[in-house]
């Protein structure tokens, strides 16, 4: 996990002080309990330790038996690179399933060996092992239970059997009867310590009595510190008049999910409401739809071409940015920036974009992050007690698991951040990017039940089948229609889409609440939208001729600017640097965007933008595209890690003008788009017109050949970089460099 704070340190709050104290109380207390019952420890810690060595050694066995690891099926010479390292990271892992069965074990083997000193009931020692068996089993179970009805995405990212096998499970499990078992068992437990206490007392055994406490009070004090995630009460706040600056993104949000209506209700009433206050763009465009270009092009204002990353997979030695970035230039402008953000958003700290402080994952498409996170079984009964504090700093591969939702943890941790950088003098910029809305759509409870038909017994009850990791989530994507439940994976989608809503509110809230929202140019956006079989095809950037992947969501919302305004001329997310440092009156830069206040201010005028668009990279080819599509290798020979020490993926130097070249391209203007399409023989040009046809299902090519020709000069004009329109005042790739 990424933690920088490059010279500006945040302040503590009182809350995060208390929780750090409760952390080194509860250890200290657990200490002191040793020290005062030495012998008790011991008789306590043997049972526990043989229970723990027995559970890690039968998921290690387990996991070695049935063996799967996360990631893409490389080829073996490079796999095998990495034969000690795989051995370092099961240990690592057997390590910390040992420590967690230990854990969960002693509260049994405490009570057994408390009960057996005070009663004088002289257990066997098969009964003290039991009695931590039995306390490892119930804390599984109930975590198994928890994580199953409340997130079952967690379970579904690590289960190796058909998730049917749990169906009827999930449908006896409710969120009250797991709080009454949760606190029937935590009630019983302290009440069955404080009479062993009060025996110890009676008896004399002062010591005795008063470590079994501590011991208590002390394991108590870890589970509380790891479960809870202040979202703080800053002092009053010492702000600049500056405006601060919050980015809510979502990861694959579709723009026509905004406002949607479903069931007579919109699908996202808390974003209607910041649209309200704010500047909806609805013809807002990413230059690629794929999140490292679209997120690099959106901080830097720069066509994917000019800042050269044009897919994920970036060598280390590719990712350095030697161009201005926001983040950059409002530090040098005396703000505070951050960046937060779950398992997709690993981009924004894999390259230099200049946050001062990242919470994040390490990169996703790293093998060495993949091999740490090891085999399914031990994997999932690890993540069961690692979704919590204690687990993103000391597990944080499986903490960051891909495809598994943590929505509400993120939008605490948001919160957060916003009230720790609110707390200081300086203005700030947070970017919390969710992956709420990515594929495989595993929202938490109640958001992946609340448009789905509770008839559905299929594999996509919790989230998309067979889509357990990022790299399956990208080979799936050349399976045709029949291969999935389309309208279950729909109402999962509107799910995920109502939870990030709700997170928005609470964001919003939140910024009402410590007094800011005068004083705050809120964003919300998204790298690159999904398609859903609308051409054929489904997935992110693998199609050019919808709207669907390369329109995104852009609402700016600025306390200095018209409320409830509607832009629907093109924009582009590269306009976004540009605006922004037009709201606050900075100093513009050279890139290729245009700043869009003048449409903030008089949505009928018309800068005449053209939004250009490629796809992304194709691990496998995906349906729905034309005979003669010009196409590459699979997977297995696209991939290489370059570097052994870095263990990042990276594509391979002699496939990239290949990749670059089987691209499809549109551009629009006004009204008009055009798709370009290689084959392997010529090129394949269709034209739409989206003012009457906005699926773009009818070619009108042949109906105006002079707007084909036109716009077709323009998209190879952008294709090749050459010099784009004058209107725009676009700075050369050196220029650019210079800035930074």
């Amino acid at each position: 996990m990424h933690a920088q704070t490059n010279g500006k340190k945040l302040p503590f709050l009182r809350e995060d002080i208390l929780s750090w104290a409760l952390a080194a109380g509860g250890v200290c207390m657990l200490l002191l309990a040793g020290l005062m019952a030495p012998d008790w420890a011991v008789a306590i810690i043997s049972p526990a330790c043989a229970i723990a060595a027995l559970a890690s050694c039968t998921l290690l066995a387990k996991s070695i038996r049935d063996f799967s690891r996360t990631g893409p099926a490389v080829r073996k010479e490079i796999t095998g690179r990495y034969r000690w390292y795989g051995a370092y990271a099961l240990a690592r892992l057997t390590s910390a399933a040992f420590g967690l069965a230990l854990f969960w074990s002693m509260p049994g083997a405490l009570m057994a060996v408390a009960a057996s000193e005070t009663l004088e009931l002289n257990l066997a020692w098969w009964i003290k092992l039991a009695a931590a068996a039995l306390s490892l089993l119930a804390a599984t179970i109930y975590a198994g239970c928890r994580a199953l009805l409340l997130n079952p995405g967690l379970i579904v990212a690590s289960w190796q059997y058909r998730t049917a096998r749990v169906h009827r499970l999930w449908s006896a499990l409710t969120p009250k009867g797991l709080r009454l078992i949760a606190q029937s068992l935590v009630l019983t437990g302290l009440a069955a310590v404080a009479a062993l206490a009060v025996l110890r007392t009676m008896h004399g055994d002062f010591s005795d009595a008063f470590a079994l406490l501590f011991a208590t009070l002390g394991y108590g004090a870890i589970v509380g510190f790891a479960l809870w995630e202040p979202e703080g009460t800053p002092p009053p706040p010492r702000g600049s008049e500056r405006p601060n600056i919050v980015m809510i993104g979502s990861d694959t949000l579709r723009a026509d999910r905004i406002g949607a209506q479903r069931d007579g209700r919109s699908l996202t009433p808390n974003i209607d409401r910041l649209t309200a206050r704010g500047t909806q763009f609805t013809a807002c465009y990413v230059p690629c739809a794929r999140t490292a270009p679209s997120l690099i092009s959106l901080l830097t204002g720069l066509w994917p071409h000019r800042h050269g990353v044009r897919d994920n997979f970036v060598s280390e030695a590719e990712a350095h940015l030697d161009f201005a970035t926001l983040p950059k230039i409002l530090r040098e402008r005396g703000y505070r920036t951050a960046a937060v953000s779950d398992w997709c958003g690993a981009d924004l700290g894999k390259f230099p974009f200049g946050f001062d402080v990242l919470q994040l994952p390490e990169d996703q498409w790293n093998l060495k992050y993949l091999i740490r996170q090891g085999p399914k079984d031990i994997r999932l009964f690890i993540s069961l007690f690692a979704q919590n504090r204690i687990g993103r700093l000391v597990l944080p591969e499986i903490y960051y698991l891909g495809g598994v939702p943590q929505t509400l943890q993120l939008g605490r941790r948001s919160r957060h951040l916003i009230t720790r950088l609110a707390a200081t003098k300086d203005p700030f910029l947070v970017n919390a990017f969710y992956s709420t809305t990515h594929p495989p759509f595993a929202s938490e409870y109640p958001y992946y039940v609340r448009h789905a038909k509770a008839d559905y017994k299929g594999e996509s009850k919790f989230a998309m089948a067979r889509l357990t990791e990022p790299f399956e989530i990208i080979r799936r994507q050349g399976e045709p229609r029949e291969e999935f439940d389309l309208d279950q994976i729909l109402d999962l989608y509107d799910g995920c889409v109502t939870q990030f809503d709700d997170e928005v509110g609470r964001i919003m809230r939140h910024l009402d609440r410590l007094g800011l929202s005068e004083n705050t140019i809120v964003v919300l956006y998204s790298d690159h939208g999904m398609e859903f079989f609308e051409h054929g095809t489904w997935g992110q950037g693998n199609s050019a001729l919808g709207d669907f992947s390369a329109r995104v969501p852009l609402i700016v919302s600025s306390p200095a600017m018209p409320a409830g305004t509607r832009v629907d001329s093109v924009t582009r997310t590269i306009d976004f640097l540009p605006t922004i440092l037009d709201l606050l009156g900075a100093p513009p830069v050279a890139c290729d965007g245009t700043s869009l206040v003048s449409l903030m201010k008089d949505p009928a005028s018309d800068l005449r933008l053209k939004a250009f668009n490629e796809t992304g990279m194709w691990i496998t080819p995906p349906p729905g595209l034309p005979e003669g599509h010009l196409q590459y290798p699979s997977l297995l020979e696209l991939l290489d890690v370059p570097d052994d020490a870095s263990g990042t993926l990276a594509i391979k130097a002699e496939y990239r003008e290949l990749i670059l070249a089987a691209k499809d391209r549109m551009v629009r203007d006004g009204d008009w788009k055009l798709v370009y399409q290689p084959l392997t023989s010529g090129k394949r040009l269709t034209l739409y017109n989206l003012s009457t046809d906005p699926g773009c299902n009818c070619d009108v090519s042949a109906l105006y050949p002079e707007e084909t020709a036109r716009l077709w000069a323009e998209l190879d004009a952008w294709m090749k970089d050459a010099p784009l329109p004058s209107n725009n005042d676009h700075a050369s790739r050196e220029e650019a460099r210079n800035v930074a």
